[in-house]
């Protein structure tokens, strides 16, 4: 290996800082919870955790959590605000979780936000006992939602949408006034492994929820951990009245956000470390290692750090890929495609159609004006070899999206000058992401 190795730290998960912050809030009594991502996401979710009763106060890299015992508070005469902007995780969980308390609750955001369904998870809850207004269009925020706790019982969602929908389904169901039945309904799941870091959180915090799967005859106990692949109507929760923990948790690094400093040590010029990550994290993303390795680059372990090289001989090659369980990493891996001799073809991403934008489009246009040739498919992309514009500056519109904005910034590495057009939308994941990308480029091209 090259002898020269550049040095970056993975902030803290994203998906996973929700999660236990959502935890934390409904639990009885004070947590703490380190490490937490700052980002505006972030912020999005404890500040509607807050409007529903919960206490946050900061102190270093330490979050001061205290609970409100499983009961979000409402509005009376007036709903309770929840402002997502522009969070669609925020605003799938806490449609949930403010669900399985008392009183008026408005759900509302940025004008994406009401572009983005919601449906699906609504019919649940209704399933439930809980009364939605739809403001605008049926099925989209905004709405206001009445809430008498959940009823419990049996229920089916469908993920063909988002696995956030069953995500928020299963953070609420202690608070049900009996046990709940959550089956997985609709014609495809996607984003599995988002899932399963909800069900890892919930054990963390005390409560533990109880898969089964149809065997073709009758329901049988099933681990959730090894489960690879979900089937609609052949999948379900059971999950028990409870309450979570109050404890000290910490957040592990985000393998979504280590993404792109990870690509780019495949892409070259030098190897590149990260560290902060688990090697056995249950993180959907974590699968950027496995790709990359497809595509020939070099991966290596060192207790909680990983390092990517370049293939020893040659560029990258193509790969073709199924993104359905790993959609946030699909641009980053486009992007790394731009490098490499052979096509790449990514499918089981149609889903990204619905995000911050409509990321397929997005990402084929955004990298097409530096000189790449990436053809939008159905359910994912197609990236053929073409030369990139070395030496150019190149405008880029991110469509307030961050994942836009962090995945072309690797385009600087074949020589291209991203010039973005709104760079500090990157603050809704990973605030400082540009300092630490500017630092690794400068370091590279050393």
């Amino acid at each position: 290996m090259t002898a020269h190795v550049v040095s970056v730290q993975a902030p803290p998960s994203k998906s996973l800082s929700h999660r236990m912050v959502i935890a934390a809030a409904l639990a009885d009594g004070v947590s703490e919870v380190r490490r937490v991502l700052q980002s505006d996401d972030l912020e999005r979710t404890m500040g509607c955790l807050a409007a529903c009763g919960a206490r946050f106060e900061a102190d270093g890299d330490a979050l001061r959590v205290e609970g409100v015992a499983g009961r979000p508070r409402g509005g009376q005469a007036e709903p309770v605000s929840l402002d997502v902007h522009e969070s669609g995780t925020t605003c799938r969980l806490m449609t949930a979780v403010a669900a399985a308390g008392q009183g008026l609750f408005r759900v509302h955001g940025a004008p994406r936000m009401h572009e983005r369904p919601i449906g699906a998870l609504a019919r649940a809850l209704e399933a439930l006992g809980t009364r939605f207004h739809w403001e605008a269009r049926p099925g989209y925020p905004p709405f206001v939602m009445t809430a008498a706790g959940l009823s419990g019982g049996e229920i089916t969602v469908d993920l063909d949408e988002s696995s956030q929908y069953l995500s928020g389904l299963l953070l609420a169901a202690p608070s049900a006034s009996r046990h709940m039945v959550i089956a997985v309904g609709g014609t495809k799941v996607v984003s599995w492994p988002y899932v399963a870091l909800t069900l890892a959180v919930q054990e963390l915090f005390g409560v533990r929820a109880k898969a089964q799967r149809h065997d073709g005859e009758s329901w049988i106990s099933a681990d959730w951990r090894t489960m690879r692949r979900v089937d609609p109507g052949r999948v379900r929760f059971v999950v028990r009245p409870g309450a979570y923990r109050a404890g000290s948790y910490v957040v592990e690094g985000d393998w979504s956000n280590a993404s792109y400093f990870l690509a780019a040590g495949a892409v070259g010029p030098h190897p590149v470390r990260v560290a902060g990550l688990r090697e056995d994290s249950l993180q959907g993303d974590r699968a950027i290692l496995d790709i990359l390795r497809q595509m020939g680059a070099r991966v290596m372990w060192h207790d909680d750090a990983v390092t990517v090289a370049p293939p020893e001989a040659g560029p990258l090659a193509g790969v073709t890929v199924d993104m359905a369980a790993c959609p946030d990493i699909v641009p980053t891996v486009a992007a790394a495609a731009c490098f490499a001799a052979t096509p790449t073809e990514i499918h089981g991403a149609a889903h990204l159609r619905i995000k911050e934008c409509d990321r397929l489009e997005a990402t084929a246009t955004e990298l097409g004006r530096a000189g790449a040739r990436v053809t939008v498919l159905p359910d994912g992309l197609r990236i053929d070899p073409a030369p990139l514009a070395a030496g150019s500056t190149v405008p880029v519109t991110t469509y307030g999206d961050h994942r836009i904005a962090m995945s072309t910034s690797l385009l600087r590495l074949a020589g291209v000058r991203p010039e973005f057009d709104t760079p500090g939308c990157v603050a809704k994941s990973f605030p400082g992401f540009f300092d630490e990308w500017n630092k690794l480029v400068s370091q590279l091209e050393s």
